[in-house]
């Protein structure tokens, strides 16, 4: 009996509650629909039930403005105020009421009072502060936040502070804002550098780059915080000034007894962007002063690579051949080497044109014992290395070994992306399409997104030329750019250009003759083939990559700004679903000189 009694009255209050919440939620979609005489007795009526309901108070003066009714504000907050707990509030309210009026000085003057009720400790300031916020009052929230922390030193507004200072255009202020935040909790300094992106730009003269790199360096001056060294860092490899970088992350390196994770960071970051040079600095410094031998080797083979792209003569060919054979006699021929094999194998197929000795040093690899996803890498690369010496069926059994060995994985989602290429370049078009149709689904976006490229070309010019004449061909130019024979291989674009002018093929070799080109540093040549595309086929596929990648010619090595913003700004704007189309944005912003976001 006494069970049901509670669970009565539990009931009772929990339907009254509700009903209490149901009239407020009624009040604001009156006014939310412009309702507003609905919503004010609406208002009324929460009010009545509830007098110390604030949203509601909030809401009720609200709806009297909509309807100019100033006098029932001002008898409203009058008879509130006293008995009120957010008294600050209704004292902006108050203010804000008579700014609506057009009396201004009046409404000064209620606002200085609140922020007067703050510096006293007679009202909250976060209250005060954001009911300031909410009628845009920018400067005077500033002060109710300031005077809130003057107050009350235990309070902490530097993230309102930083938000408003960045909105009132106050640089300096809002950088030392959200470095407080830093400070008191790392967690932050994730945040701030959001925030600080929406600032900071890629030319070290903008504005709020010298305003953010002075204030740390002050910070710097007078406590050695390691943070600033992170930020100062996070600045200059947005600037592109990585040498700089590299000497905040020796600095943190030295200062975290032995952290090298920022340093490492900083070398991929530099690969990515092609700076080279100072790539093979961080790396050195890494092989220098690392004391674990997987991160020295992977240094080492980072180093190699960026070697292996430099080398132009057959004596430095040589000397990184005799380097891949020291560290494989140092670390072993073993699976905590594997990766360095692949590197090895494929630096003597691709680059020293010896495919035969690549394919006979992984067959020997093959048969350590090893796990089977470093078994799977080692077959991956002998087979791209068959596919190079266009034996196609041997590859084509590799490549399937690894698809029954590791199922529903990333590996042999990729294998089973060269068997369909490796069987396009046998032109065995039906059965490349096949398997194309179910990788374009992927959960790899990557391999989904080459997918469905090759499936496109392979579709597009199958229907007019049912002998697949021209396709043929460009998968043979296709081969020849695999088996790194570019000059081979712009020849044979250049026939399908003249041999089937004006059919679908067309923009295709026109793009991959393209890419060549600029391997080749003849940008002149990649310049027209883009303006071609773009002349005669921009309702096609390719358009938009035909923009893109014309865009970075004109900002990179060509050094016309003014085309390649324009060429951006084409993508913007007519290829809105553009896998380009974010990057796009960014690089139209940075040229235009925006802070990047």
């Amino acid at each position: 009996m006494k069970k049901r009694f509670i669970f009565v009255i539990v009931l009772v209050f929990g339907v009254y509650a509700f009903a209490k919440a149901q009239t407020e939620q009624l009040a604001r979609n009156y006014f939310d629909q412009g309702q507003f005489e609905k919503a004010l007795i609406s208002y009324k009526k929460t009010l009545k039930k509830q007098p110390n309901n604030n949203a509601a108070l909030v809401g009720l003066i609200k709806t009297h403005q909509q309807l100019e009714d100033y006098g029932a504000v001002e008898k409203l907050i009058a008879k509130e105020i006293t008995r009120s707990r957010y008294k600050g509030l209704l004292v902006v309210e108050l203010g804000y009421n008579y700014q609506l009026q057009g009396q201004d000085s009046i409404a000064k003057t209620r606002y200085n009072n609140a922020i007067q009720l703050v510096k006293d400790r007679q009202t909250s300031a976060y209250r005060v502060g954001k009911t300031l916020e909410d009628h845009s009052l920018l400067e005077e929230a500033v002060l109710a936040y300031e005077a809130g922390m003057i107050a009350n030193p235990n309070s902490n507004f530097n993230r309102q502070l930083a938000r408003i200072y960045g909105e009132l255009g106050q640089l300096g202020k809002m950088f030392d804002s959200y470095l407080n935040l830093a400070n008191e909790n790392q967690a932050y300094v994730a945040s701030a550098q959001r925030n600080f992106s929406l600032f900071i730009t890629e030319d070290p003269t903008n504005e709020a780059n010298i305003i953010f790199r002075k204030t740390l360096l002050k910070r710097l001056q007078s406590e050695q915080n390691i943070i600033y060294n992170e930020l100062l860092s996070w600045l200059f490899i947005q600037q592109k000034q990585y040498k700089k970088a590299f000497t905040q992350e020796k600095a943190i390196f030295k200062r975290t007894d032995g952290n090298i994770t920022g340093v490492i960071d900083l070398a991929g970051i530099t690969i990515e962007a092609d700076a080279l040079d100072e790539a093979q600095e961080i790396l050195e410094y890494i092989k220098e002063v690392s004391i674990d031998d997987e991160t020295k080797l992977d240094a080492e083979q980072q180093l190699l690579k960026i070697e292996v792209r430099k080398a132009t003569t057959t004596s430095g060919q040589e000397r990184i051949r005799n380097r891949y054979e020291a560290l494989l006699e140092q670390y072993g021929i073993n699976s905590y080497t594997v990766l360095l094999q692949i590197d090895y194998a494929h630096f003597l197929a691709f680059e020293v044109k010896t495919p035969g000795e690549g394919a006979t040093f992984l067959k020997q690899s093959i048969k350590k014992e090893m796990n089977r996803f470093d078994e799977a890498r080692l077959k991956m690369e002998l087979a791209d290395i068959l596919v190079l010496q266009e034996k196609f069926n041997q590859a084509l059994i590799y490549y399937s070994q690894i698809q029954n060995k590791i199922k529903n994985n990333v590996i042999s989602q990729e294998a089973r992306f060269k068997v369909a290429r490796t069987s396009y370049y046998k032109t065995d078009f039906s059965w490349a399409e096949a398997q194309l149709d179910v990788l374009k689904a992927s959960a790899t976006q990557l391999i989904a997104n080459d997918a469905l490229e090759l499936l496109l070309v392979i579709r597009d010019n199958s229907q007019e030329d049912t002998l697949q004449t021209a396709l043929k061909k460009y998968a043979k130019a296709d081969l020849l750019s695999y088996q790194n024979k570019p000059d081979l291989a712009i020849k044979k674009y250049d026939e399908i250009l003249e041999q089937h002018k004006g059919e679908s093929i067309e923009d295709e070799a026109l793009l991959s003759q393209a890419k060549l080109y600029e391997a080749k540093s003849a940008f002149a040549k990649a310049e027209k083939n883009y303006t071609t595309i773009i002349d005669f086929y921009k309702d096609g596929i390719l358009a938009d990559d035909a923009y893109y990648r014309l865009a970075k010619l004109y900002e990179g090595p060509l050094q016309q700004p003014e085309k390649a913003k324009n060429n951006y700004e084409r993508i913007i704007f007519d290829f809105a679903d553009s896998i380009f189309y974010v990057e796009a944005q960014k690089r139209f912003r940075a040229l235009r000189g925006d802070a990047i976001n």
